[in-house]
């Protein structure tokens, strides 16, 4: 696991689309050299053509402006969308594009799932929110509850290098030397006046397969005195789920939000399967019931929290590529424990471990069974037709539906 904790960053909670969408659209509309942007969905909908429009205005002001999407999340974009981008000068990467097999899109695992985007070099913004209606209340009740921090500091050139890294990953035997060329700005020339320490975390296919887990288990093993989960897909390893029993025995106050209104009933039932093991060893479980819950966010003892895209599932955790931010800062925390704590008060019912479902021998049965088939979801992908990730850049003279190279 490398890691590279940066001094001297500002960091701001955003929470969903109201927050975050007029911060990058305000960014992206006072750039003036350079717009990086990586989402796993882009949609062709009020949200996405409000994008569209920052970057296009950005790039006739002359700002370099490169958009990463992934293959599988984005697949219904068409040249009704893309053309007016590719006709301003902006680049548009396809992360591993896709085909249909009888309609159906196909390659669905190890996916781009990041949610990043760095406006020239001085202000950068990670989490799980993406360019969609769906993230903003008036979508109606299947809206999403998401978050994202804005950050300016050291921390921004790592996260600027890592965008670039998956536009341009380099061979594996000169992988050091790429790294260097690709280096933007070192973090020495970045402002170092903010009060957080921060790093940007990634889980890729390659040499960071497991860091984002390990930076959970890390801040569950020193938790002193509270934790607050808040996961849209919650379905960990065994060594994270025991330290989270630890936690609760050693007397850490030990808190988990689930979806209680998902966007995908199989998710709920899996997480399910759960709730003993951890209610028994005094870990509380509340399931937020509003609207679908989306976040993947934690928060440790007043000031370490980490805010990005990773859920914590077997498609986050060992397939997807995924970025988080983890940083110890009062202020960003202050935040996130307001919004927690708001929705754990009005939003959320706690599952009660004496009215909960008995675990019956059955019970346990179907839970290991459940348990174990998810998890071994990467080993079961490994056995099919593997391909190497490929990356389409669209074609500026044509713009054309989004197709390999």
């Amino acid at each position: 696991m490398i890691t590279h904790w940066r001094n001297g960053n500002r960091l701001e909670l955003l929470e969903n689309g109201e927050a975050y969408y007029p911060r990058l659209f305000a960014a992206i509309a006072a750039a003036r050299e350079e717009v990086l942007v990586e989402t796993f969905i882009l949609f062709d909908d009020p949200v996405g053509r409000q994008f569209r429009d920052a970057a296009i205005a950005a790039a006739r002001r002359g700002a370099a402006v490169r958009i990463t999407i992934d293959g599988f999340g984005s697949a219904d974009l068409d040249a009704t969308f893309t053309a007016p981008l590719l006709e301003a000068g902006v680049h548009i990467h396809v992360y591993d594009p896709v085909q249909r097999l009888f309609g159906q899109r196909t390659r669905i695992f190890r996916r781009l799932h990041r949610k990043l985007a760095v406006i020239d070099r001085r202000l950068a913004f990670c989490g799980g929110i993406n360019l969609s209606h769906d993230h903003l209340r008036d979508f109606g009740e299947q809206s999403k509850q998401d978050y994202a921090l804005q950050i300016e500091g050291p921390v921004v050139a790592d996260i600027h290098r890592t965008m670039l890294e998956v536009l341009a990953p380099p061979p594996r035997r000169w992988r050091w030397l790429r790294r260097q060329r690709l280096a933007p700005v070192s973090p020495q020339q970045q402002p170092q006046d903010g009060p957080a320490v921060a790093a940007v975390v990634i889980r890729d296919n390659d040499r960071h397969r497991a860091d984002i887990e390990r930076l959970y288990r890390l801040g569950i093993r020193a938790a002193r005195h509270d934790i607050v989960i808040a996961n849209a897909y919650f379905f960990p390893g065994y060594r994270l789920l025991r330290d989270l029993r630890h936690a609760a025995r050693r007397g850490v106050r030990v808190r988990v939000i689930l979806q209680g209104n998902p966007d995908m009933r199989f998710v709920q039932w899996a997480a399910n399967t759960l709730h003993d093991y951890l209610l028994h060893a005094g870990v509380r479980i509340y399931e937020y019931c509003e609207r679908p819950m989306h976040a993947k966010v934690a928060l440790i003892d007043g000031d370490w929290l980490t805010v990005g895209s990773s859920n914590l599932d077997p498609l986050s955790l060992f397939l997807n590529l995924e970025a988080n931010v983890f940083a110890r800062d009062h202020g960003a925390a202050a935040a996130l424990r307001d919004s927690l704590e708001h929705l754990l008060a009005a939003h959320c019912r706690e599952i009660d471990p004496a009215t909960a479902r008995r675990r019956t021998l059955v019970r346990q049965l179907l839970s290991y069974l459940a348990y174990h088939a998810t998890r071994r979801l990467p080993a079961f992908a490994g056995w099919l037709p593997a391909h190497a990730p490929t990356r389409a850049t669209l074609p500026q003279a044509a713009a054309g539906e989004m197709r390999e190279p």
